[in-house]
Order: C-alpha cells, then structure tokens, then sequence
C-alpha cells in the first residue's frame, strides 16, 4: 500500500501526540456514576489555569470499577500511574506533586505501569 504526503504527516503527528505528557480520565459509564465527569472537568479547568503543557483526555473503562474516578498520568521519565478515588482535592494534589514536581501521589496509586 502506498501513503499519500497527507497520510504520513498524519502518522507522524499521531505518533508525536504520543510523545507528549497526558492526563486521562476514566469516563466509562461507572467512572462517570464516581464523579469521574467532575474530575474531568477539574482537570481541564486547572491545566488551563496554570497553563500547563499536558494533554487531559478521556478514556474508557479500566476495569478497576471499585476505585472509580481513576485517572492515568503518564509524564516523560516516569512511570505510567493510574490513581484511584480522585476527587477534585485529589486533582490539585496530582497536579501539584505528580505534574509539576515529579513525585507520585502514593496515597492514591492503584497500579504502576512500566514504560512501552
């Protein structure tokens, strides 16, 4: 199969996007029953505050239902951590600690997930 000029940019755009530091929140259908949509738009709300360079998205279920809202942070140079029960207290603290000094939240990991 031949790519069109289009067809490789898009592919590279998509595999620089992953490079990139994110943030996802669990919003499947028990995410969202937590508080997950709460949590979400907390997040949005204080990346734009701050004007922090990490993307905030949405995903699906993790199958961790009994520790909803969960949320993954995956940050350059450290491991991927999805952190259980958060709440908007729990935002600040992710965001304050994990993003911008690098030091996992431990009293909310629920799994560590090494680097692919």
């Amino acid at each position: 199969m031949a790519y069109t000029k289009k067809d490789l940019e898009k592919i590279k755009n998509s595999l620089a996007s992953q490079k990139k530091d994110w943030i996802k929140v669990g919003m499947s259908t028990c995410g969202i029953a937590a508080g997950s949509d709460k949590v979400y738009q907390a997040f949005i709300e204080e990346v734009k505050k701050r004007k922090l360079d990490i993307q905030v998205k949405q995903c699906g279920c993790q199958g961790m239902c009994y520790a909803e809202p969960c949320v993954e942070v995956h940050l350059q140079g450290l491991p991927d951590v999805i952190y259980g029960h958060v709440d908007k207290e729990g935002v600040i603290k992710i965001l304050d600690k994990h993003v911008l000094n690098k030091v996992m939240v431990k009293d909310s990991i629920y799994d560590l997930r090494t680097k692919r």
